[in-house]
């Protein structure tokens, strides 16, 4: 039976990210993934994933924040790729709408550098948005974009450089702790031991871990790219491009709220947007991913309430996963009845931008049963699990 010091379930964002920072810590790693590296069928696909430091969500992400930026640069430098585009970002809303105040509490809390805009002002700056003329904005210029593709094989790249040995198209089928404080892995292929393991399945949380503090549904998401329209005697492309336009988040008038980038794949490209949740709760086995007329004339008039010119046609649209915790905070802890067991699951649609430091926390757990990051928002058995 092959033995390592710590098996690591689920090589996507998180767990690779887990892989890597335990192989770099000397331990020996075996990281077991039911599917292909960097595949498009969980929740790290599509191209570009937001990240950003004056955090609405609430201002106890910020510290977190701040050091996965430390992370993102580190990757960058060990993998040799470039991974992170700044571009800033501006979070649109209500002058009492949480996105906007939200974003406004982190960044005076932590002096984080940003703007207060007007929507008069917004648009004068970035000309292809027309927010609401009620409505304000912070823009924080450190704010940005990460490609979730080579995210993950950056971890696999650097993980495997360090020792870890990593394989893909092997399902695990169960997980059991051993008496002797150990754990077993038995996949597709065969029985592991390990003095430690790592679960960080994404959206296949339920059927690895069951209700641990808390259900984890996977919702199904979709992501869509829209042209821009014409406009004469202007060069329209310019005002959705890197360089011009931000990321964003909006929500005003009780709107769906909506998030995006700017073209980021030259002309020809188009403006990726998309709802935060769609609340629609799937199996990750049998998720239905064709994307109907229905749900891309939904997105394109939302769309345009904010860009009003972004009438080209749909260039693509893509299914994701979201594993969601019930209050949308992340699952991050030991195992409440096998303290060699580390989980890290619930991220949701904002849990990407925390990657590196993600793979910090777990190794920290699993190798020294704590962490010195502040965590408790996190924990397993926090009361917002059980109500």
């Amino acid at each position: 039976m092959l033995s390592a010091d710590v098996i690591v379930i689920g090589l996507g964002s998180m767990g690779g990210a887990a892989a890597n920072a335990l192989a770099q810590r000397g331990l020996s790693v075996l990281g077991l993934e039911r599917l292909w590296p960097s595949h498009n069928r969980g929740s790290a696909h599509g191209g570009t994933r937001i990240i950003r430091q004056s955090y609405y969500e609430g201002v106890d992400y910020v510290p977190l924040l701040l050091r996965a930026y430390e992370g993102w640069r580190r990757l960058e430098e060990q993998s040799e790729q470039k991974i992170v585009t700044i571009t800033g970002g501006i979070y649109i809303g209500d002058p009492e709408e949480e996105t906007f105040t939200g974003a406004l509490r982190s960044a005076r809390q932590w002096n984080l550098p940003h703007e207060v805009l007007s929507s008069a002002e917004i648009t004068a700056r970035f000309p292809a948005m027309r927010p609401a003329d009620h409505a304000v904005g912070l823009f924080e210029a450190n704010a940005g974009f990460v490609n979730p593709e080579l995210t993950t094989a950056a971890n696999i790249q650097v993980a495997t450089e360090h020792g870890a040995r990593l394989h893909f198209g092997e399902a695990v089928r169960s997980w059991t702790a051993t008496r002797g404080g150990g754990v077993e892995v038995v996949t597709d292929h065969g029985t592991y031991g390990a003095d430690r393991l790592v679960v960080a399945p994404g959206a296949w949380s339920a059927q690895l871990l069951g209700e641990v503090g808390a259900p984890v549904a996977s919702e199904r998401q979709v992501m869509y790219w829209f042209e821009p329209g014409y406009s004469p005697g202007r060069p329209v492309f310019e005002d959705y491009a890197v360089g011009r336009q931000p990321v964003f988040i909006e929500r005003t008038d009780g709107n769906e709220q909506v998030y995006g980038f700017p073209i980021a794949d030259g002309p020809g490209g188009g403006i990726k947007i998309g709802f935060f949740h769609e609340e629609r709760p799937t199996d990750p086995d049998a998720i239905d991913r064709e994307v109907l007329p229905f749900e891309v004339a939904r997105m394109q008039s939302r769309a345009l309430e904010l860009f009003p010119h972004l009438t080209g046609r749909l260039i693509d649209a893509k299914t994701c996963l979201y594993p969601s915790a019930p209050d949308d905070h992340f699952m991050i802890g030991l195992h409440p009845e096998h303290s060699q067991v580390t989980v890290a699951t619930g991220f949701g649609g904002h849990g990407f931008k925390f990657v590196p430091v993600v793979g910090e926390i777990a190794a920290d757990l699993s190798t020294r049963g704590r962490t010195d990051l502040a965590i408790d928002l996190f924990s397993l058995d926090r009361p917002a699990l059980h109500g």
